[in-house]
């Protein structure tokens, strides 16, 4: 499952409605991106799959106060 780790965002499930409103299943997939992410604390750069509402997280509050608080559980390497 595609999730982000700083905001845990998943695809949800919703339907696609026609014009004679015949409904049929479809996904709504959040916008992920991986991106590479300099840690100023460890000193080296982490991956992340993160999506761009979480990119705007990190932006505003940095790398390691948004992973602190972050709802998906964090991979350890």
């Amino acid at each position: 499952m595609r999730v982000c780790e700083i905001t845990g965002k998943v695809a949800v499930v919703g339907n696609n409605v026609s014009h004679s409103h015949i409904r049929s299943k479809r996904k709504f997939s959040p916008n992920l991106k991986t991106k590479r992410v300099w840690s100023e604390e460890e000193s080296r750069w982490i991956t992340l799959k993160i999506s761009v509402a979480g990119l705007k997280t990190i932006n505003k509050k940095g790398l390691a106060k948004a992973l602190k608080e972050a709802k998906a559980p964090q991979k350890i390497y």
